[in-house]
Parts: structure tokens; C-alpha cells; sequence
């Protein structure tokens, strides 16, 4: 018998669809995937190199359990230069990437029972992390007229004596939605009028578009960068997915517990991986805005062509590399033997029919929606959106 911690998850809706894009394919389908949340780019010439001499040079073997401290250096340096963040490397910890980081963070400050706020759509992950930490996840569902966007009235009316923690993911997955600097200023104040945790994940920062401007939270007072947990890693703009290094940022006390229970699960990350962090945050970031600008150039392709789709409607996204359109206009519509009642029923429909896969939004918290990644080439952008497109013609209203 299994335990009811493992029966009570539900499995990644992203990575179910990104093995079934590769079963297909190993198949001879030729199937057009917008599922995964990985970026198409090959890791920088630079950072693999930097992989390759740690290798020759024998640095293989355990480092100590939060990271090498040359990392931890660097992550410091980085937060102070692009975040206006003061921290030292006993208030860093790195991990198996930013979901490790994530995890470890809400174990490290959960008991059974408490309450951590989750602004939906969220990332899929989130809800079953809290659950692992036995405690519960509270979601707040957020509104498209308001880019996706928490409320300082919504974070209100769901803060309970239970209520441990809230997390904002900015730029977030799945919506691109971004908060603007007095926004995170009004659900910060509430955080601390209630002494909440704020677990910031910022892995996305630095894929923003349209001129518009990023804030780390801890950044904006210091008493709320003691409540606020930053996490943050190297996969999605250095394109280092495999890698697999993320970090957090925050009071040692929490950082020293974090350590502990990845002193009994992971222990270090790979060593060889940490050295190539350490090129990847102190080499030149030429790559990081060169990747930015062809994803901008895709969201912009992507958002327009969705919008004049029939049925279909984009919110645009400000960051990240995904897009969140509502399909609620295709329900009640059916091709065939096909039925479209829901998203789950349009993936399919979409997957069998046009041959593209897209994650349908019930895993993110929202059933009229679907979302997309342009995290793949403007070729398979062009023929994978004309593919939705005929499929999507073909329906009827039932």
C-alpha cells in the first residue's frame, strides 16, 4: 500500500504531454509541440566549456551540501548588481534546480495544516509541494481582466490564522502576467500586517518584454526581505534546463534549514553544473538578451496570430516565454466523433486531429484555458498555429 502523501498527488500535466510529444514521435508522427517550458536554445558555447575544464581538472567530487562557495559569491554579486540585493553567501543555499529550491523552501517552513496562499493560474507544481509538506494549499482565482493578476482585496479575504505563506511567481508560468512595482508594494504590506512568508519565484526575470520592468520583492523594504524567500535559477534564461541549478535568497535561519534537509535528500548539486553556473553568472549576458529578443519576437507572432483565430482570445503576456489563451468561446462545439466540452478536450482534440500538443489549463487551475510555449522556433510557431487553426475550423456548434 502506498502512502496517502504519494496518493493524494496528481501527476505534471507538461511533463505527461512532453513524453507523449516524444512517444509520438519516436512513432513517425510528425506532431508539433507547444508543451514544454524549455528553452530551444543550446547552452552558451562559454558555459559548456567551463563544464568541460571542471571535468579535466578533476572537480567531480562533493561540494559542500548549499553550494560551492565561489557560486554563492557569485549569486551575491548577481543579486546586488541586477536586484539592488544585499545578501551574503551564508543567506544563499543552491539546489537541483529552482523546483528543488522551491520544494526544499516549503518543507523548510510548513507544519500540517498551515495555509500557503497560491494566486491562480499557478504553475502546477505548486499545490503538490504544499500538499507534500502536509499542508494546504488555498487557491485565489485571479480574473483576465486584470492580466492574471493578484489583488491586494482577493490576498485579503483569504488570509486566515492559518495562513503561512503566499507565493507570487513573477513573470509567472503559466500566464506571462507581471507585476508591477506598486502592485507587489500593496500585497507586501499585507504580508507583513500578517506576518506571511512571500516565497518570490523569479526564475523568469529576465525574460520581459515591451519595455516594461522587473522587481524582485525582497528589494522593496527591508522588513519584508526577512518574510520573503527568493528563488531562482540558471534553466530558463541561460538555457541550462539539464543542468539543473537553482537558488535561494533569504534570512540564514531559513537558509540553515534548507540546508539540513537537503543534507538528507540531495545532498550538493552536481559539482560540474555549479562550475558552469559560476561562468554563466560571471561570463558576458549577450546570450541571455539575445535569447530574450528572438522570444519576444515569437510572443509577438504567436499573441496576434491566436487573436484572430475564431474562438480564441490572448491575453498578452509581459514575460516568461507562454501564452494563456481562453478558449471558453469552442465549448459545446464537436468535429466527428470529437466533443469539445472543456480544455482537456480540446488538447486532445488538437493532439489527435491537428497533430499539436498544448497543455490544457485544468493543471494550472483554470478549465477555460490552454497554454502554449514559444519556446520553440518561429518554423514550428508558423505551422503548428496553422495547424490549430483548420482544426479549429473544422468544429461546429453543437
Amino acid at each position: 500500500m502506498l502512502s496517502q502523501r504519494a496518493e493524494k498527488l496528481f501527476s505534471s500535466p507538461t511533463l505527461a504531454i512532453t513524453a507523449k510529444v516524444k512517444q509520438m514521435r519516436m512513432q513517425g508522427i510528425d506532431v508539433i509541440g507547444f508543451g514544454a517550458g524549455e528553452p530551444d536554445f543550446d547552452t552558451p558555447h562559454e558555459i559548456k566549456e567551463a563544464a568541460i575544464i571542471a571535468i579535466k581538472q578533476g572537480q567531480t567530487k562533493y561540494t559542500p551540501t548549499s553550494g560551492l562557495p565561489k557560486l554563492k559569491e557569485a549569486i551575491c554579486h548577481k543579486l546586488k548588481i541586477d536586484n539592488n540585493l544585499d545578501y551574503i553567501p551564508e543567506e544563499i543555499i543552491v539546489s537541483c534546480g529552482a523546483k528543488h529550491s522551491l520544494f526544499n523552501a516549503i518543507l523548510s517552513i510548513c507544519n500540517k495544516d498551515d495555509e500557503v496562499i497560491i494566486p491562480a493560474p499557478y504553475w502546477v507544481s505548486y499545490p503538490e509541494m504544499v500538499k507534500l509538506a502536509d499542508a494546504v494549499p488555498i487557491f485565489v482565482y485571479t480574473s483576465e481582466e486584470n492580466s492574471f493578476k493578484l489583488t491586494p482585496q482577493e490576498l485579503r479575504k483569504n488570509i486566515t490564522k492559518k495562513t503561512k505563506a503566499i507565493i507570487i511567481n513573477s513573470p509567472s508560468n503559466p500566464t506571462g502576467a507581471l507585476y508591477k512595482r506598486e502592485e507587489l508594494l500593496d500585497l507586501t504590506e499585507i504580508a507583513l500586517e500578517n506576518n506571511i512568508f512571500i516565497i518570490s519565484d523569479e526564475i523568469y526575470e529576465k525574460l520581459i518584454y515591451d519595455d516594461k520592468k522587473f522587481t524582485s520583492i525582497a528589494s522593496l523594504e527591508k522588513e519584508i526581505k526577512y518574510l520573503t524567500i527568493t528563488i531562482n535559477g540558471l534553466s530558463k534564461v541561460y538555457s541550462m534546463t539539464g543542468w539543473r541549478i537553482g537558488y535561494t535568497a533569504a534570512s540564514n535561519h531559513i537558509i540553515k534549514a534548507m540546508s539540513n534537509i537537503q543534507d538528507h535528500s540531495t545532498s550538493c548539486p552536481n559539482s560540474i553544473a555549479q562550475h558552469a553556473a559560476i561562468a554563466a553568472l560571471e561570463g558576458g549576458q549577450e546570450c541571455v538578451e539575445s535569447m530574450r529578443l528572438e522570444f519576444d519576437k515569437r510572443r509577438k507572432y504567436m499573441v496576434e496570430r491566436l487573436n484572430n483565430i475564431m474562438g480564441i482570445n490572448c491575453v498578452v503576456p509581459y514575460g516568461a516565454f507562454y501564452v494563456f489563451p481562453n478558449v471558453l468561446a469552442l465549448f459545446g462545439s464537436k468535429y466527428q466523433n470529437y466533443h469539445i466540452y472543456n480544455a482537456n478536450s480540446l488538447a486532445e482534440y488538437l493532439l489527435e486531429e491537428a497533430k499539436v500538443a498544448v497543455v490544457p489549463g485544468e493543471g494550472f487551475g483554470s478549465s477555460q484555458n490552454i497554454r502554449l510555449s514559444y519556446a520553440t522556433s518561429m518554423e514550428n510557431i508558423i505551422n503548428g498555429l496553422s495547424r490549430i487553426e483548420e482544426a479549429l475550423g473544422k468544429l461546429i456548434k453543437i
